[in-house]
């Protein structure tokens, strides 16, 4: 289970509850989140494919054979390329929030993208302005993680990500941000103290330029871009950020995802925290049907969603 940003491992808290029973749960902290480590250069450290190779790292020290990938918005983004460089450990993904979005064409730079999906625009913030952005986000990380973890029922301001300037400017007017809705207050605690450990100077690794460049360009040359494994596309109705419905259509995402479920869930972009109960239930229908359990004992291929402690998971648990 590969999370996205600004998350850890922690948030799959829900799921490691329903599914700890039932699968070996492997749950790390990425590269430059919370206790894990990074080479501390955004620009070239940080690509798809490196997340891909600490992914299959961790595996192999798992001392399993293959996974389904579960991933949240970049973590996603990681499970997808992890399917299509990696058919041979990745058995499935489970995808929620973001969309496949294959590199078949022509590489496309977040500047030339932000017309069309306005809160797009706060990437161009993180790479363009990288130290000004980590400042920004590190001078209160409680108002960060606070401005960033919202529902559909406790939303952010309307103009909030439409910035090229400021990631939390749109907040300028509420002097304290309300509580992260879905977590408690020892949840919240601990979120901010995971993210005091290291700041946020290492986890904009996904919005350089350099990065998207070089990952696309990784899987543009290799050219297989059809991932033919089964996959679950877990899309929210009510992401403040874009339409992934209609963004996977303008990408063409199923015309390359030929063992495809999509299911939509009411919610925004923390949906699998928003709405856990029927995010686990979209979950284990699509298991029981492609990966039924055979129990954490037995240990071997889709036993394995993605780490137990070793890894910062703190959870004995593969998917």
């Amino acid at each position: 289970m590969l999370h996205g940003w600004p998350s850890l491992w922690s948030t799959w808290s829900n799921q490691i509850q329903e599914f700890k029973h039932d699968y070996h749960l492997i749950i790390p902290d990425l590269r430059g989140f919370g206790p894990s480590t990074h080479p501390n250069d955004v620009k070239g450290s940080g690509t798809l494919y490196d997340l891909v190779g600490d992914l299959q790292c961790i595996i192999e020290d798992a001392k399993v054979e293959s996974v389904v990938c579960v991933g949240h918005d970049w973590g996603t983004a990681i499970c997808y390329e992890a399917a299509r460089s990696r058919p041979d450990i990745i058995t499935g993904v489970i995808g929620a929030v973001v969309p496949y979005i294959p590199s078949a064409g022509a590489y496309v730079p977040i500047k030339h993208l932000t017309s069309a999906i306005p809160k797009l625009t706060y990437q161009l913030f993180f790479d363009g302005k990288t130290a000004e952005a980590v400042e920004e986000l590190n001078k209160d990380m409680r108002r960060t993680v606070r401005a960033t973890l919202r529902t559909k029922d406790s939303p952010p301001p309307d103009d909030y990500l439409t910035s090229p300037h400021s990631f939390l400017d749109a907040w300028g007017h509420v002097e304290e941000i309300p509580p992260v809705p879905f977590f408690t207050p020892e949840e919240e605690d601990y979120f901010v103290e995971q993210y005091q450990l290291q700041g946020f100077k290492n986890t904009l690794q996904f919005y350089t330029d350099e990065n998207r460049h070089a990952s696309w360009k990784f899987a543009h040359e290799q050219g297989n871009h059809t991932i033919p494994q089964p996959v679950l596309a877990i899309l929210p109705t009510d992401d403040p950020v874009a339409d992934w419905v209609i963004a996977s259509r303008l990408l063409h995402s199923e015309d390359f995802l030929p063992n495809l479920t999509t299911e939509l869930l009411t919610g925004a972009h923390w949906v699998h925290l928003e709405n856990p109960q029927q995010f686990n239930t979209a979950m284990r229908t699509w298991l029981n049907k492609y990966f039924p359990s055979q129990g954490p004992s037995q240990g071997s291929e889709a036993e394995a969603l993605a780490v137990d402690d070793t890894y910062a998971g703190h959870v004995e648990g593969e998917l």
